[in-house]
């Protein structure tokens, strides 16, 4: 018989109850296991973060911390020949925001878009729709909201953040703006409003150069753009160790050989001329006869360049340098030129003026009616006769094409036919046609300034050689650059170019001169108490740039002084004036008269001394 089996311990028991207590060593095992697994997991997921996927988290977080911004360059100045601004550049700011923080997951607002442009929409002056769709994109990290806008619209963003931050610290509001930044972007400015607006130009939205010289030397006023890539939390710029700039480079100053005040004389005058005379334009050139720097080159009617979107697209160019026109009798002093230096004739020589002249396919006739003049060659240009120069022109050569080739060379010579050498946007060379292809009306209407045409520097620089003695100084604009050191550097100095003799310039100025003070000439109105005055009247057939016929009239004026110590030329021209007068002396003639003199004095040339009365003009055919 087998013994009983010992009962089986139960445990302590509690003294004061009498129950046993049970093992905790498989509940502690469980734990531990538990524990463990966790313990494992997170060890796990830490090997995968930090080494198996590191690069790539790494790279997310950066994509959501660092931002890279473009530091814009300062845009030169450019200035006049003393050192005014004529444009220069203003603190603005460009408005841009990070739309992965206008999300709901960055501001628990799922219409933060829409709110957002809601506020900003009255203070950058946009369209509330455009700016919500511009904050709502979600593939960028950056969206631009508004360019060059004031320090003050920068602070009235800023003042709108922090009430909504206050709002939001009292459980009333959502902050929205977080996400909104300043770029500084500094504005174009021109604080002369109209002043060489159509020399300065323009920039366009962008800060580029778009018009005038503000494209031509884009690249030296634009500077070079630099960088800055920087962390960033909560709408902050936040300094770390991996900060990056590349600081901007200046662009380059701009002097001009323009004057400003003598700018202003000419632009005064031109545009108070076109409105009375109820013309379709007019320009003035004015020029300092010895080094052929610019002194003006003003135009009408112009724009404001601070104001583009206000302006005429027709009006935005420089019409002084892109109209190409018909000049009528002011080229007639290349025809005398070329007479003069081929000695075909001298200032005395007679020269019979029919009222009609035969010649190819038509009657050529003068300005008016008159019975057969008996005039000297200065008296040809005293008068202005178209019969006179014809005749004169023919004693170029012995036959008709030998004339042309000969007159075209001098034309050429003198700037015609190619571009002035400014290198300005949209600058017409005018048209002149090779001497072989001249008609039969052009061949006799070319030496008075019919059939070909130029631009109002070129005519005036016609000018600038005879009272330089004959040699012709290319025309400049631009006299002087500093960089971003401070370094200024004199532009080179313009081609030179001997065209006339000294002699036979001598002689041209003292004909010019002729039509100023002869009581036979007909340009009394540029006649300047104390100052010897040369000059030309011209007055034109004008072909209408819309139908390619001729209708209205080019009115102008070209001349220099002192004429005996020459140190300004000024050029006028108004296009088609219909109201009163059309001629040259009577509508360019004032005009002349009142920015020769204003030049004068801000130049300071003092008077001349003995008067000159002129050439004789007429001759007795009894004698």
């Amino acid at each position: 018989m087998t013994a009983p089996r010992p009962p089986r311990p139960r445990g302590p028991r509690r003294p004061d109850s009498g129950l046993r207590l049970g093992n905790p060593r498989p509940r502690l095992r469980l734990v531990g296991l538990g524990l463990t697994l966790i313990m494992v997991a997170f060890s796990v997921r830490l090997f995968q973060v930090q080494a198996v996927g590191a690069s790539s988290y790494a790279g997310q977080a950066a994509v959501n911390r660092y931002v890279e911004e473009t530091l814009t360059a300062r845009r030169g100045d450019i200035t006049d020949r003393n050192g005014t601004a004529l444009a220069t550049t203003v603190d603005a700011y460009d408005i841009t925001a990070d739309p992965l923080l206008f999300s709901e997951e960055a501001t628990g607002v799922p219409d933060a878009p829409e709110q957002a442009a809601a506020l900003l929409a009255p203070v950058l002056d946009r369209d509330q729709g455009e700016l919500t769709d511009l904050l709502s994109q979600d593939d960028t990290r950056y969206a631009l909201l508004a360019r060059q806008r004031t320090p003050q619209v920068w602070n009235q963003i800023k003042d709108l953040r922090a009430n909504l931050a206050e709002q939001q610290d009292k459980g009333t509001g959502t902050q929205v703006l977080s996400g909104i930044f300043a770029v500084e972007h500094a504005k174009r400015v021109y604080p002369n409003d109209l002043l060489a607006a159509p020399v300065l130009g323009f920039v366009n939205s962008e800060g580029v150069g778009s018009g005038g010289l503000e494209a031509q030397l884009d690249d030296a006023l634009a500077g070079e753009d630099g960088s800055l890539f920087y962390a960033r939390s909560g709408g902050r710029r936040v300094p770390t160790a991996g900060e990056r700039e590349e600081p901007a480079v200046p662009g380059t100053d701009v002097e001009l050989t323009i004057d400003r005040d003598i700018q202003w004389a000419a632009q005064q005058a031109i545009s108070e001329q076109v409105e009375a005379s109820q013309a379709d334009g007019g320009y003035v050139v004015v020029q300092d006869t010895a080094t052929g720097e610019l002194l003006a080159l003003a135009s009408a009617p112009g724009f404001d360049p601070n104001d583009i979107a206000a302006a005429d697209p027709a009006n935005l160019g420089n019409a002084a340098l892109e109209d190409a026109f018909e000049l009528g009798s002011t080229s007639k002093v290349i025809t005398m030129a070329a007479v003069l230096e081929e000695q075909a004739a001298t200032p005395d020589t007679h020269v019979t003026v029919p009222n009609r002249l035969p010649r190819a396919d038509r009657q050529f006739g003068d300005h008016v009616e008159h019975e057969t003049l008996y005039l000297t060659l200065a008296g040809v240009l005293a008068h202005s006769s178209n019969i006179g120069t014809i005749l004169a022109a023919e004693q170029l050569g012995d036959t008709q094409p030998e004339a042309n080739r000969v007159l075209h060379d001098y034309l050429t010579a003198f700037g015609f036919g190619r571009p002035t050498g400014l290198g300005f946007p949209g600058e017409t060379a005018g048209i002149l046609a090779p001497p072989e292809d001249w008609n039969a009306s052009q061949q006799y209407t070319i030496p008075f300034g019919q059939g070909l045409s130029v631009n109002a520097v070129q005519a005036a620089s016609v000018y600038s050689t005879v009272a330089n003695g004959g040699e012709r100084v290319a025309p400049t604009l631009v006299r002087a650059t500093t960089d971003a050191d401070g370094r200024r550097e004199p532009v080179p100095s313009p081609e030179r170019t001997r065209v006339v003799s000294e002699d036979t310039a001598h002689q041209l100025t003292e004909m010019l001169e002729t039509v100023v003070a002869s009581p036979d000439g007909t340009g009394h109105a540029a006649q300047i108490p104390g100052y010897r005055v040369a000059g030309k009247t011209g007055t034109a057939n004008r072909v209408d740039p819309e139908t390619g016929v001729y209708r209205g009239y080019t009115a102008s004026f070209a001349g220099f002084a002192p004429a005996d110590d020459p140190r300004v030329t000024v050029y006028c021209v108004v296009q088609n004036p219909t109201e009163g007068a059309y001629t040259g002396s009577e509508v360019c003639g004032p005009i002349f008269n009142e920015v020769m003199r204003f030049s004068l004095a801000a130049l300071r040339v003092p008077p001349t001394g003995e008067t000159f009365p002129g050439l004789p003009t007429t001759f007795d055919p009894d004698e």
